[in-house]
């Protein structure tokens, strides 16, 4: 993809609908050969394991990946996959349109694994039935975790047919509602101020956004606003607004070839040297790093 617009991603956007978007689903078996190491996506993944067992090695601990359940990986979560015997799974991987300013995929604490039903093996397999020719060609997420493929599987889901187009979504939001049953907030945000300046944050998170204007907008000194923030968000709002960056840095080193100068600066950082080590702070991996895990081999 091109790079005359350095950074902004509205092709993504344009090409988005409302709400979740499906990417990929499929059926994989696995021969000891299910080993990626420092996984990081804007998009997330729900997995239902038919046979065998795996590992999920996660930032705050291991995740035992057994039969009959269902997994869930939120986007900007890093991770590593580790198998050393036969496993089969189905896979979903759902991507949720970023211009939304309350996006479920972000704002809640999911629980990592749920028992599966029968209903839910039912509504995968007809997730997969409806969507054909949407399985992964390769599963080293470097051949497909990437800009192009993330455009052009939105595009494919854009131009579905209304009624698949709506039958999947109802079968997403089916399976994730099962992660939502003991879902929690990550905020319960209980004064309508501070709703509406994360709402503002995330819309216009390519601007430099002064303490002092969110602060007026609340009709708030700045002091009383960054103390309501915390008790609401429990982040500092520098920490929210920097964190919201670096995960839109994240988005844009996928669906863009912007050069990280570049998508410093679209963001408003004036310190390219301060980008890089924020990045890495929140995301684990530096910009370049990050970059690195995204390309496919043949590229890199």
């Amino acid at each position: 993809m091109g790079m005359n617009n350095i950074g902004r991603i509205e092709p993504v956007h344009e090409m988005a609908s409302e709400g979740l978007i499906l990417l990929n689903i499929g059926h994989a078996v696995h021969y000891a050969d299910w080993n990626y190491k420092n996984v990081n996506s804007p998009f997330a993944r729900i997995y239902l394991v038919d046979k065998g067992e795996a590992r999920l090695h996660l930032p705050d601990g291991v995740q035992q990946l057994s039969p009959r359940n269902l997994y869930i990986i939120p986007p900007f979560t890093l991770h590593s996959y580790e198998c050393d015997n036969y496993y089969s799974l189905f896979y979903i991987h759902m991507y949720e349109n970023q211009s939304l300013a309350h996006r479920i995929l972000e704002d809640y604490i999911f629980p990592r694994e749920i028992a599966a039903t029968a209903f839910d093996r039912a509504l995968v397999e007809r997730l997969l039935e409806i969507n054909p020719e949407r399985e992964l060609k390769f599963y080293d997420p470097k051949q497909y975790d990437n800009s192009s493929s993330l455009i052009s599987n939105i595009s494919k889901y854009a131009k579905l047919p209304l009624h698949i187009s709506i039958e999947t979504k109802g079968i997403l939001f089916q399976l994730l509602s099962r992660f939502l049953e003991k879902a929690a907030p990550k905020n319960e945000i209980s004064d309508n101020r501070i709703e509406y300046i994360l709402a503002y944050i995330r819309k216009n998170i390519h601007r430099a956004l002064k303490l002092e204007d969110l602060a007026k907008r609340c009709n708030l000194s700045k002091d009383h606003f960054i103390r309501l923030f915390h008790k609401e968000v429990n982040l500092t709002p520098t920490s929210y607004i920097n964190q919201k960056k670096i995960e839109q840095a994240q988005l844009m080193l996928h669906t863009t070839d912007a050069m990280i100068k570049d998508i410093s600066f679209e963001l408003s950082f004036n310190d390219v040297s301060y980008f890089n080590r924020l990045f890495k702070k929140i995301s684990g991996l530096s910009p370049s790093e990050y970059r690195a895990t995204d390309l496919p081999e043949k590229n890199r």
